[in-house]
Parts: C-alpha cells; structure tokens; sequence
C-alpha cells in the first residue's frame, strides 16, 4: 500500500458573495473510498477542482503527502488520476495518440503494457486506433480511466464517475474502483446513491454551507 495522504484544513470556496462551502476539514488515506456527495451545484466538481489543483480555495489549505514529504503543486501530476465531465481529450487523435501525447506532456513513461491492459479492461482495445470523435459518450468515459489511471496514480478522484456509461460499464468502474482502493486513495464526488455506496467515508457538501467543525460520516 502506498503512504500517500491528502489533508484538507478549513477549506473553504467564495464566488463573488456566493459561499459554496466552508470550513471543510478532512483527511484521506490509502486504503479506503472517500465520497463528496449533494445536490447538482451544490459544490462538488468545486471541491474536486480544488484537491486537483485546477483551482484555489478563498482560504484554507490543501496539502498532498507522500511518504511524509510534501507533493509541491508542480508535480501532482505524477500522483493524481482524474476522471471529470470536464476533462477534455482530443478527439482528432486516437486513444493511442491521446495517451502517447499526455505522457510526453507530463513527463512520465509511455507504458504501452499497462496501457494496452487498461484498454483492454475497458473494452476499447480494439478501438484504439479509431479517432475519439468516432467514440460513443461511454467510450469516451472509459478512455478517461485509461488516461486517469495510466500512470498507476497513488490519489484517483473521481467526479461522476459513472457519467454516460451503460450497465456492463458501471460494473467495470466499480471493480476497478475497489481494486485500486486496495493500494491507494480513491475519492468520488457524486450524487448517485449507487457510486457513494462504494464509499466508507462521504463528505456531505450540504453540512458545509453554515456550519462549521464537521467530520466525515
């Protein structure tokens, strides 16, 4: 099991003089399924933005550790895995194109035995020549866990994690969900009552919104 830890101390997001949340104070660990669950715009994909670095909290801190040592902004790429509504891939390239480009891009090896095993756990090896924009929404929800997961991440968040995928798609997110919590820190935001049961530990943004001093339940 990795030792990777990320620290949240009394987070807290402001967008003009709208609060979305405050004073959200938690730690995650390997080993387990964190959730962030409310309603739709309740500030979930928020959250998640904020642990990932693609945006910055009005006040508080963020704090990513491995092994005891403080992961500096610049390089939590090389421990996170991302999979959101937002995350955009090309789709005039293929899934091998996508996958060779985003590694040079951060830096890290091209692992093409780890990446034709992905695919082929998401059911799209025998369509990683074909261009993205001949993919199916839930083709292109699969190919965002090969990206995600391509580098064997020690933190994998995950924003609507089950988004556009079909029943034998769910079930394969799932098995890999709790196959990776095994070794590592896997963290869903949603609101899909079938997602957050995957979860030992939820974040209720709503519990967020006034009150203060909460704890994961």
């Amino acid at each position: 099991m990795s030792n990777y830890t990320l620290t949240l101390d009394n987070v807290e997001k402001i967008y003009g003089r709208r609060l979305v949340f405050k004073e959200v104070s938690a730690q995650f660990n390997c080993g387990s399924v964190y959730g962030i669950a409310g309603r739709n715009g309740s500030g979930k994909s928020t959250l998640s933005k904020i642990i990932a670095g693609i945006i910055s909290p009005t006040s508080g801190s963020i704090t990513h550790s491995l092994n005891g040592d403080k992961i500096i902004p610049d390089k939590l790429h090389n421990h996170l895995g991302f999979v959101s509504p937002y995350l955009v891939l090309y789709d005039e390239f293929s899934s091998e194109e996508n996958l060779q480009h985003f590694a040079k891009i951060r830096g890290i090896h091209y692992d093409k035995e780890r990446i034709d095993f992905l695919l082929n756990e998401l059911g799209i090896y025998e369509r990683r020549r074909d261009l993205l924009k001949e993919y199916s929404s839930g083709m292109k929800q699969r190919m965002k866990y090969v990206f995600a997961l391509q580098h064997s991440p020690q933190l994998i968040l995950l924003d609507e994690p089950t988004s556009n995928l079909d029943v034998s798609g769910k079930e394969k997110v799932f098995e890999i969900i709790l196959k990776e919590a095994v070794e590592n820190c896997v963290v869903i935001a949603s609101n899909e009552e079938v997602d957050l049961a995957l979860c030992e530990h939820i974040i209720k943004i709503e519990d967020y919104k006034t009150k203060g001093d909460l704890k994961l339940v």
